[in-house]
């Protein structure tokens, strides 16, 4: 009998990297918990804050080809 979850793995193994991480963001989102409004606010506080820092140049930036690299480098 077939396994649809292993047909739809290999599936997706086919997908260009960035959809590949789309679609775990999405899978991942369905399983969250709502979240409570002091939590999102903070974390939306913290987004402005991050935002505002790297506008100012602050920080340090990283291209996505080298976060994966270095992913795909600790957990080949």
């Amino acid at each position: 009998m077939p396994d649809p979850v292993l047909e739809l793995a290999e599936r997706g193994r086919a997908f260009p990297s960035e959809e590949r991480v789309r679609l775990v963001d999405l899978l991942l989102e369905s399983l969250q918990q709502s979240t409570p409004s002091d939590v999102k606010e903070a974390w939306d506080k913290e987004i402005e804050r991050r935002i505002a820092a790297h506008e100012r140049g602050e920080g340090k930036v990283y291209h996505l080809d080298e976060v994966m690299d270095e992913a795909r480098r600790l957990a080949p």
